[in-house]
């Protein structure tokens, strides 16, 4: 049954600013907030010693990212979400860790979009009455984000959906607040990284989030994914329904399983460890060998079956690796997994990883590669388990790399260690043994092979 036209709308709710003036005027007046706060400690500074000085500074790099949490949650939409993505890529823009720990704060949680907003969507995009569309579509929203809503309901056949309606505007904000937040963090000091290296990276950033607000590439996306694992007993993959798809609303199956969260209260030792290996299997398959990664490893983008099967939702951020980048990654990694040192560092300088001759830099990229492949060198290794210390080690070796500017971190790596680091968190949780180097070089070894042909 379809509701009413009405039901759930409350006019009183707080809007975030939606036009491209107010948001701008917002992220401007923090800029300027920041930027000031900067030079007043510049100008104090000279009457500190060294040490007054850094702790200073280190507070006032605390206080801000306070005051950019606080404006990005409160503007929600594009701001919001480009907050949450600087937060993931927060090892490789070189953010203070309390900065990081902040940041972290902004998540995907937002305020539900009243279902009048929301029936009005779909009405003027799928150009039909919503009774015309749907036998019924429950009000209340399965899932509210930064970018958009899912509601559930049934087609006149019978056959459960899940429809993602995106939030009216929020395509319109995201130049100007990637603009704006980009001045707030590198002119307020707070990123660390050269100029160069964060324009590449902040592109890159904006061209995930430019496609996940359209509606049309997602669809596309999750279409390669059904024939790339549409028939993988080992994942589910959603099917579409283009007939009540636009370039703002999907629909697609609503898949069986649970969160993460609910599977790790009731399944068995051998649910969690097939559904580790499935996702440990897929991401490398994905990266190296079809070269179209699923680049959102949020938990709550995958569904978790008894059986350990995993379905995998939102395909809005999916990231297309050119086959010789690939290849050249894959070389290095493969080097660094056989303890080849030359051929590692030489293919770093082929992915733009290691500019320069400082032996200092090479040395702290070494130590950083030895240290990221001791699970996969070690044939069976438990993560989560007891002597799984590979992240209380990996984030020291991490801050010493950032030291040197002649390590870089070319922009295409960016999704493929954001996806890698979230699917390793997932896979802490679940307690997973497997044989990671095998999986690694099989697979790298294709992207290698795959470039040279």
């Amino acid at each position: 049954m379809l509701p009413a036209r009405g039901v759930g709308y409350d006019r009183s709710m707080v809007k975030s600013p939606t036009s491209r003036l107010a948001r701008l005027a917002r992220l401007g007046g923090l800029t300027s907030r920041v930027s000031s706060s900067y030079l007043g400690e510049a100008v104090r500074g000279v009457f500190r010693g060294r040490e007054g000085e850094r702790e200073a500074m280190d507070k006032l790099h605390i206080d801000n990212a306070e005051r950019v949490a606080d404006v990005l949650a409160s503007m929600k939409g594009a701001a919001m979400k480009l907050g949450q993505s600087v937060a993931v890529a927060a090892g490789t823009l070189d953010l203070p860790p309390d900065v990081q720990r902040i940041l972290s704060r902004l998540n995907n949680d937002a305020e539900p979009v009243p279902f009048e907003h929301v029936r009005d969507t779909i009405e003027r995009e799928l150009e039909a009455p919503l009774a015309t569309l749907f036998a019924d579509l429950d009000p209340k929203p399965l899932g509210t984000a930064s970018l958009a809503q899912a509601h559930v309901g049934h087609l006149h056949d019978g056959t459960e959906v899940v429809v993602k309606v995106l939030h009216d505007g929020i395509d319109q904000s995201v130049s100007t607040d990637m603009m704006a937040l980009k001045t707030l963090l590198v002119g307020g000091r707070i990123l660390r990284r050269p100029r160069e290296e964060l324009d590449a990276i902040f592109v890159e950033i904006q061209d995930r989030l430019v496609e996940e607000l359209d509606y049309y590439q997602e669809a596309a996306n999750i279409q390669a994914f059904v024939e790339l694992f549409g028939d993988d007993p080992r994942v589910r993959i959603p099917r579409l329904y283009s007939d009540h798809c636009s370039e703002r609303v999907l629909t697609m199956d609503r898949m069986p399983g649970v969160h993460l969260d609910a599977f790790l209260k009731h399944a068995s030792p051998e649910a969690r460890q097939r559904a580790g290996v499935t996702l440990a299997q897929v991401y490398y398959e994905s990266a190296f060998r079809h070269r179209t990664l699923h680049a959102d490893p949020h938990p709550g983008n995958y569904l978790f079956e008894p059986d350990g099967r995993v379905g995998m939702v939102d395909f809005g951020c999916v990231k297309r690796f050119d086959p010789f980048w690939i290849g050249a990654y894959a070389r290095a990694a493969l080097a660094a997994y056989h303890g080849d040192r030359d051929g590692m560092m030489q293919g770093c300088r082929d992915i733009g990883a290691l500019t320069g001759d400082s032996q200092a830099a090479a040395d702290a990229i070494w130590h950083f590669a030895t240290v990221m492949s001791g699970p996969f060198q070690v044939g069976e290794y438990t993560i989560g388990g007891h002597h799984d210390s590979t992240m209380d080690r990996l984030t020291p070796a991490i801050r010493e790399i950032l030291r040197h500017p002649e390590v870089r971190a070319p922009a295409e790596m960016l999704y493929l260690h954001r996806s890698l680091a979230g699917l390793y968190s997932i896979a802490r949780q679940l307690v997973v043994t497997g044989d990671w180097g095998a999986i690694l070089a099989k697979h790298t070894a294709e992207a290698v092979a795959y470039a040279q042909s």
